[in-house]
């Protein structure tokens, strides 16, 4: 009997966008397709023109569909964390006048009664964490249903983003001709594949650095507690070295994808770089040296500024760390720059998948990891905030295979669990960094406990 369910993650970033396709069978989850297209009307991962981004996705679902063989119909979307808020809600209703067995409904109306809560015109909710339930009185139960009960409460915790971004989001999918099953918001899909247990759970800051911006958020207790966008990105950095050079920015591109250094220190001074500049019949020669120099100075500026709001939470000490991810983490030596400055340890993520080994992927594994690990509360909860009343099983029509055609299974693409994840080793922590640490814990016990 095949038992096997797919799943399909679509980023939808500023300078591509890229679906991955896995099937889940038997508790692992393989990589199957994987679809890529330069992206059009998006700027700092937002959708500012809905029919060119549609045209884009069209392209990108193709070209997935095609390598991994099926029809692609339901995605996963991540939504950027541009704006993000995050609040505690809580909600109760009443099972009825005498103890009667709690359904999946009444499940679905106290997580309807905690979204209940004065929320501006503008802005929109895009996920529902349920924490704990109560029945009678009983606390930390996970999942009520089957129980006896009068009095069923929920507290959970409610992500929201600006209704702009989540409308041109959804409106540039449905033109793209597919249904959103899910939608995430970007850092807590990554948590799912760039944080081990260890980092989950005791916390971590996530830096994901896209072309058009850099996110940095924390994670604690495994939930998303803050988030934090610097709206600069890889496209600056290549703006910079196209105006320093006086070269295209195309040019200024390829000079930092295959030249690119994050620390002058440790480039090469004797290495001479040919760059064609506007004007100029012939090339100049400049050296890896010199370009490092531009490329550090940007990156320098981004860090810099995502340091305060970091330390102000005091988050820069808790014992994760910091995990780079994203297309500008493929820059050479960019840890050394980031524990430079941010005075912690510091690793880079890379997925290990075949076709995916590019930190610009880690996204779209994480959303269709996220996806195959909800459990039944995670998924009602989802269906709640989007209206819908899709059970999940292994009927949902989410992709579908092509007719006599079976999906192959490329080997040695299986996601390691967070299990198979070492744990890192924590630091001994100096006692200013203990003091930030309990800041830390009392600001957000006070708000998520």
């Amino acid at each position: 009997m095949d038992n096997s369910e797919f799943f399909v993650g679509l980023d939808i970033g500023t300078n591509s966008i890229k679906v991955v396709v896995a099937e889940s069978s038997d508790d692992r989850l393989s990589i199957v397709g994987v679809g890529s297209e330069r992206s059009e009307g998006v700027s700092r991962g937002v959708i500012v023109d809905i029919d060119k981004a549609a045209g884009a996705i069209k392209k990108a679902v193709k070209k997935a569909e095609t390598q991994a063989n099926i029809s692609i119909r339901d995605v996963v979307v991540g939504i950027s964390a541009n704006m993000l808020q995050i609040e505690k809600c809580q909600g109760m209703i009443a099972v009825g006048s005498q103890s009667k067995e709690i359904t999946e409904n009444d499940v679905r109306l106290v997580m309807q009664a905690a979204m209940v809560q004065n929320l501006p015109s503008e802005r929109e909710v895009v996920s529902l964490i349920p924490k704990q339930f109560s029945v009678d009185g009983f606390n930390n139960i996970r999942d009520p249903r089957g129980m006896i009960g009068v009095r069923l409460d929920m507290t959970g915790i409610l992500y929201t983003a600006p209704q702009t971004i989540v409308h041109n989001t959804k409106k540039a999918i449905e033109k793209a001709g597919l249904n959103i099953i899910h939608k995430v918001i970007s850092p807590m899909a990554l948590s799912q594949v760039v944080l081990n247990a260890g980092e989950s759970s005791f916390g971590a800051v996530i830096i994901d650095m896209g072309a058009g911006q850099t996110t940095a958020s924390v994670v604690h207790d495994h939930n998303l507690k803050l988030s934090t966008v610097d709206f600069e990105g890889g496209d600056y950095v290549t703006h910079d070295i196209s105006v320093v050079l006086n070269t295209t920015v195309e040019n200024a591109n390829q000079l930092k994808l295959y030249y690119g250094n994050a620390s002058a220190d440790k480039s090469a001074t004797d290495e001479n770089i040919s760059v064609e500049v506007v004007g100029k019949n012939e090339p100049t020669m400049i050296s890896e040296e010199y370009l490092a120099e531009i490329i550090e100075a940007r990156l320098n500026q981004i860090f810099t500024r995502l340091q305060a709001p970091l330390e102000d939470a005091g988050a820069l000490s808790l014992p994760g760390g910091i995990v780079l991810t994203g297309g500008v983490a493929a820059t050479p030596n960019v840890e050394d720059l980031a524990r430079k400055i941010f005075d912690v340890k510091v690793r880079s993520y890379v997925p290990t998948q075949m076709g995916m080994r590019y930190p610009s992927y880690s996204l779209g594994l994480g959303l269709v990891t996220y996806a195959s690990r909800l459990n039944d509360i995670g998924v009602i909860a989802d269906n709640v905030v989007n209206g819908a009343t899709i059970e999940r099983n292994n009927n949902r029509p989410q992709t579908q295979a092509a007719p006599d055609q079976p999906v192959e299974q490329p080997e040695s693409n299986n996601i390691p669990t967070q299990e198979d994840q070492p744990i890192q080793e924590e630091t001994t922590e100096q006692p200013e960094k203990a003091k930030k640490g309990s800041k830390f814990k009392d600001f957000w016990s006070r708000f998520f406990d």
